[in-house]
């Protein structure tokens, strides 16, 4: 706690800015078609130039006085209000004045992580029907800019709020656009997305550093660090060379079909470097705060891949710090698992490590996980299918926080596991018209002592499945899609996938 304190502390500092060369600015969030969180109180805020002076907020109706404090910042609170989708203009006077138009009333999420979120709606599968949609004001998108930083800041750059439209969907987070839209349908309510998120960046670059420094994993970590720092210049001046390679190896792939065998040319971390630890949360999501938000989407862990162990506590560190960061409590966050990916070894089981340590973060209260290992690509680690990943996290919101408990929000997980016969006996939960996909059911293993893992017969039998192989009489342990690509058959009634799991710890 004593961490999270120091990062409270560093959030404050940095939002005492200085705002010698304006009169009135508005903190980043605050832009024209923004949306504003319902049902919650509503927190204005930004800098004036007039330590002292008073600062007028008006909104449908209400008006809130703050007072400048003696570094130029101001905060004042909405009460809380029903959605609206009818725009109104919010007035801020002070110094200056300001009008945002087009502002609206639903539900704002902040949309996190790496490249899967980060991958834009026109690289997506189904963009051109998307495109030939209506415009529809009910879902807006706020791009945050990349942006790291050594310290908390209090500003960063963004494209503004953004309404959809054929013109305008493009370049929306495409996981976050599917997310808005489903649940927009559903709730008839604006939805708003506020998209920080950087391709190819650990989850360390997400976390505080002081909240870093108390995990185990730090003092490995740190020493990469330090050594990055030493081979920067030298590795900083090969990169241009290293992606012009990697390009042309794109474009053989595109145009002959020829394999690529280089590794992406990761970035060099070095001074400034978005993969530094903590530059990404300082740069882009504590000037968000204290925005009212809904919740949180996180995807990301690829490039923790081979780090599960960290992992599974870096990821309840972020979810902690993000919501001591915000000042509502343990508002909802619901995670990416996954999905599936060969990483030039199917059968490797690096991927399936880090998708239970994302695991990890389901003891926390409101927190939740999308299972995607169907709709990945074996040998694309960009898959374009993004639609059932924004629905499925949209199908948690909706069950979990709205209430609409009819909706399934989860394919079938494992309640216990126990021996019959010669086999083993795998009982699930949310297996409503469980059924195999393939028969016979595929991606099951089976061990005995010798803790070698065999191809095993499965066979489903209501809300569970029986599970055995011949060359194991004994069986002792279990696994299903406990692989980088497996072989996936089990879904219930609503079309949702098993998530992988094993009943081993070795």
């Amino acid at each position: 706690m004593k961490a999270l304190r120091f990062v409270l502390g560093g959030l404050a500092a940095g939002l005492l800015m200085s705002t010698a060369s304006a009169q009135l600015l508005l903190a980043p969030p605050f832009t024209d078609h923004a949306v504003l969180q319902r049902e919650a109180a509503v927190p204005v805020w930004g800098w004036d130039s007039r330590p002292g002076s008073t600062v007028t907020v008006s909104y449908r109706g209400q008006k809130k006085e703050a007072r400048v404090n003696a570094s130029g910042l101001w905060r004042a609170d909405l009460d809380a209000m029903a959605a609206s989708g009818e725009g109104a203009d919010l007035n801020v006077t002070g110094s200056s004045a300001v009008t945002l138009h087009d502002v609206v009333v639903g539900e704002v999420w902040l949309a996190s992580g790496q490249s899967n979120m980060e991958f834009s709606l026109n690289n997506s599968r189904g963009f051109a029907e998307e495109k030939a949609r209506a415009a529809n004001p009910l879902i807006r998108h706020l791009r945050i800019e990349h942006s790291p930083a050594d310290l908390p800041v209090g500003r960063v750059g963004t494209g503004g709020w953004q309404s959809a439209s054929p013109e305008t969907i493009g370049g929306f987070s495409a996981v976050g656009y599917f997310f808005a839209r489903y649940l927009a349908e559903k709730l008839q309510v604006p939805v708003g997305i506020i998209h920080a998120s950087w391709g190819g960046t650990p989850i360390e670059s997400w976390v505080p550093e002081p909240v870093l420094r108390i995990t185990r994993g730090w003092p490995a970590y740190n020493a990469a660090w330090q050594e990055a720092l030493k081979v920067f210049p030298q590795r900083y001046a090969e990169q241009p060379a290293l992606e012009a390679a990697w390009h042309q190896a794109e474009e053989d792939f595109r145009a002959h079909g020829k394999p690529i065998t280089m590794e992406w040319p990761r970035p060099p971390m070095g001074p400034g470097s978005a993969y530094a630890p903590g530059r990404l949360f300082n740069g882009m999501i504590t000037p968000l705060a204290p925005y009212a938000l809904r919740g949180a989407l996180w995807y990301q862990g690829e490039s923790n891949v081979g780090h599960h162990d960290d992992y599974r506590e870096l990821l309840p560190a972020l979810i902690q710090a993000w919501r001591a960061t915000w000042p509502q409590g343990d508002f909802p966050f619901l995670v990416v698992q996954l999905p599936n990916f060969a990483d030039k070894n199917p059968a490797g089981r690096a991927w399936a490590e880090l998708r239970e340590a994302q695991e990890s973060a389901r003891h926390l209260p409101a927190t939740a996980m999308a299972v995607t290992i169907d709709v990945g690509e074996a040998e694309n680690i960009h898959p374009t299918n993004k639609q059932p990943v924004g629905e499925r996290l949209a199908l948690i919101a909706l069950h979990q926080i709205h209430d609409q408990l009819a909706l399934e929000w989860s394919g079938p997980m494992v309640q216990s596991v126990r021996p019959e016969g010669s086999g083993l006996r795998v009982v699930f939960i949310h297996a409503d018209g469980l059924t195999a996909h393939t028969t016979p059911p595929a991606g099951f293993e089976l061990a005995g002592a010798d803790k070698i893992f065999h191809a095993a017969t499965a066979r489903v039998e209501g809300d569970s499945v029986l599970v055995s192989a011949a060359e194991i009489p004994v069986p002792i342990a279990v696994r299903y899609a406990w692989t980088n690509s497996p072989d996936v058959s089990l879904y219930n009634s609503a079309g949702l996938p098993a998530a992988p799991f094993r009943s081993d710890d070795w």
